[in-house]
């Protein structure tokens, strides 16, 4: 077995993934206040082709020493836009037909594993300040809540690996 270069990968430019039709997702971050998270947004975002993801409320926006350094270029190729206020810029993708999912424990919240997506929809998948979660006001609007079973002592994983599993699991059962 030998490990491949950069090279060897076959990755796409900027210009190429700009070009590229992208995964009917919207990530969107509310009130996320470490810059590595949001840098590691973006990177995964470019990861799994992410339609854009929204910077919203207090969540740090490019150009940014801190988000650079998890994003490693990722600013470059996922769009993004800032909106002020979650609840605004969400109300705005339920009129443009995405589904609002936010990823929060709640009284009726389902499993990760046992959401099914429908593969032809639009959805815009919300996460939290990594203290307070999402919202109240924005868990009041949302279609559905999902959550990452966990089995240890902790309440929550990093929004980070959050983002990670989400989109995998997203992308995985829609393609």
């Amino acid at each position: 077995m030998k490990k491949l270069a950069t090279t060897d990968m076959g990755r796409l430019s900027v210009e190429e993934f700009q070009q590229t039709e992208k995964t009917k997702i919207v990530v969107v971050l509310d009130n996320v206040r470490s810059m590595h998270n949001v840098g590691s947004a973006f990177r995964t975002s470019d990861a799994f082709l992410i339609e854009k993801i929204v910077l919203c409320g207090i969540t740090g926006t490019p150009p940014h020493r801190e988000i650079q350094k998890t994003a490693l270029g990722a600013t470059e190729s996922v769009a993004w836009e800032y909106a002020p206020d979650t609840v605004e810029a969400l109300q705005k993708l339920k009129d443009e037909g995405y589904t609002l999912v936010a990823l929060e424990q709640t009284e009726g919240s389902i499993p990760l594993h046992q959401f099914l997506p429908a593969p032809a929809a639009c959805y815009a998948l919300v996460f939290g300040n990594e203290v307070y979660g999402v919202q109240q006001p924005v868990v009041d609007m949302v279609a559905h809540c999902v959550e990452i079973p966990q089995f240890g002592t902790k309440h929550s994983f990093n929004i980070s690996v959050s983002i990670g599993i989400i989109l995998w699991d997203f992308f995985t059962k829609t393609h």
